[in-house]
């Protein structure tokens, strides 16, 4: 890996951080999202009897001590209990909207580094190709194909190396975001 990355000049050290960087990211919001993670229909099929009981301090012990965000909007809404029905749907509301920018928490930061790194493997792949007719400007119009594979093999290892980066952080972002998509109809549908 140190040669490859040697042999493909300084933009290959950009790409690395970019797969360093997805590979942290993607492992920090997938540990999250788990974490997040809950059967809501259990969840509120529990709550429901509690409230149903009018055993309101059983039902905020539980939704306090239940991880993710529904169980946070959940919790806003049993603490105000008492207010019309209206407000209620409003303080749902409000807690549900707090909640989203942290699911979708270095989202963008994926869909970033998956569009950047094909960028930088294409600009390797120029910097190889004015490296290639560097070689035959300075040699008067020729060049061996052995001076030249230097300059190419150069554009193809940053092009590869953009693209083994820019794929699987792609997919992350793809996996990440459907995962966040459905934590936020959980917020939705517990909220109603």
């Amino acid at each position: 890996m140190i040669e490859y990355l040697q042999k493909g000049g300084l933009l290959m050290w950009p790409i690395l951080a970019c797969s360093i960087i997805s590979i942290a990211v993607f492992g920090e919001r997938l540990f999250y999202l788990h974490r997040a993670t809950i059967h809501v229909g259990e969840f509120l099929k529990g709550l429901a009897n509690l409230i149903k009981r009018r055993n309101f301090a059983e039902a905020l012990h539980e939704s306090a001590g239940t991880p993710g965000p529904v169980a946070r909007v959940i919790h806003a809404a049993i603490i105000r209990h008492d207010l019309p029905r209206s407000e209620l749907r409003e303080i749902v509301q409000e807690a549900g909207q707090l909640e989203v920018p942290k699911l979708e928490r270095f989202l963008g930061v994926l869909a970033t580094l998956a569009y950047l790194a094909p960028l930088l493997g294409l600009l390797g792949t120029v910097a190889g190709i004015i490296e290639a007719f560097g070689i035959i400007t300075s040699n008067g119009g020729y060049a061996t194909v052995t001076e030249l594979s230097g300059g190419i093999y150069k554009s193809l290892l940053t092009t590869a190396a953009g693209l083994v980066v820019a794929t699987p952080t792609f997919v992350a972002y793809s996996y990440l975001s459907s995962r966040v998509n459905s934590e936020r109809n959980n917020i939705s549908s517990g909220g109603c």
